[in-house]
């Protein structure tokens, strides 16, 4: 009951915050057909801003932390990109109206990791005053590569083996590479090498952190926006993918948060480390994952797995996931 209660109150506190009230404002503004538009450049940018402060902070952390206490928490990180899609499949391939490619991409993107989410993650965590280890953030990539990679795997497996064709192996390599050319682990992982090899304070301190949450709240308002279109493409699809999203972000949350827990127990892993944990896990890419399960698996519909993710999946991990996991470290780790 006093759970319950906690994260009562801190949903709506939540709802009140600048990080969810510009998420609905976009949802708003897209409902009564408001004309605004953000260019597809300054949204590119502000991802990059974004990414690229995460980077740095993580980076300059790096520097300083124990490689010992970061090596269990990157191997739960990756174990969760495989977990997700693996549970993902096996949930759709067991309904027979779902595509067998759809089913297995929107796995694959809901895998991977929203880097909005996560920023806003760090916000609240900040706003709450818990303290996480700042190289947390650099496990987003390992959890977003495995989650993406074992998707596009699985999807070729599965196609070349309906065509029943003699096509060339899967080319494992070639598609962790071009992972990690998309834009936004590019970014994140450019912050993170010139955090650790240069000395970064003074343009971090001066530039991206005083920057950082109004870039964040203009992309908020953007992916409301275009939460609000995808429901309606969403509507087209079956209504399976629904109930996938509002449920899915929970249950890999609350898996990711009983790893981060072990990981507490082993090596001393922040509270606030084992929530943004949580929250990676139940986020869904929307940057990285969109364009890359585009481009490598063309069969699979969008409709489908970005509609889901976007018009459920983020609001849902933003909205619900972080105070619900907040709530439930303040429970767990006080005690």
């Amino acid at each position: 009951m006093d759970f319950l209660l906690e994260f009562g109150v801190r949903l709506v506190a939540q709802l009140q915050t600048p990080t969810i009230g510009f998420l609905v404002g976009g949802m708003l503004l897209a409902a009564f057909g408001s004309k605004l538009t953000i260019p597809s450049a300054i949204y590119q940018f502000i991802v990059f801003m974004l990414l690229m402060k995460i980077g740095l902070k993580g980076g300059m952390e790096i520097r300083n932390a124990e490689l010992s206490d970061m090596l269990l928490p990157l191997i739960f990180a990756t174990l969760i990109g495989i977990v997700v899609v693996l549970l993902g499949n096996a949930v759709f391939s067991l309904i027979k109206s779902v595509k067998k490619e759809d089913g297995i991409a929107t796995a694959g993107l809901f895998g991977a990791v929203s880097a909005s989410t996560l920023a806003a993650a760090t916000v609240v965590l900040d706003e709450e005053n818990m303290v996480f280890e700042a190289w947390v953030p650099a496990l987003y990539p390992f959890m977003d590569i495995a989650a993406l990679v074992l998707a596009i795997v699985l999807a070729n497996v599965y196609l070349k083996r309906k065509n029943d064709e003699d096509e060339e192996p899967v080319n494992y390599w070639q598609i962790v590479k071009d992972s990690l050319r998309g834009s936004a682990l590019s970014a994140l992982i450019l912050g993170l090498l010139l955090g650790l090899v240069t000395n970064p304070e003074a343009v971090y301190d001066d530039f991206y952190e005083p920057l950082f949450r109004g870039f964040l709240s203009i992309l908020l308002l953007i992916m409301g926006m275009e939460a609000y279109e995808r429901l309606h493409e969403l509507k087209r699809v079956a209504h399976w993918y629904m109930i996938y999203a509002l449920l899915a972000p929970i249950t890999h949350g609350l898996i990711a948060f009983g790893l981060g827990y072990i990981a507490h127990v082993t090596v001393g892993f922040s509270a606030g480390g084992v929530v943004l944990l949580a929250v990676m896990a139940a986020s869904s890419s929307d940057i990285s994952g969109p364009p890359t399960l585009r481009s490598a698996i063309p069969s699979a519909n969008p409709s489908a797995y970005i509609g889901s993710s976007t018009s459920i999946g983020t609001p849902v991990a933003i909205a619900v996931c972080i105070p619900l996991f907040v709530a439930l470290a303040q429970i767990v780790f006080d005690n």
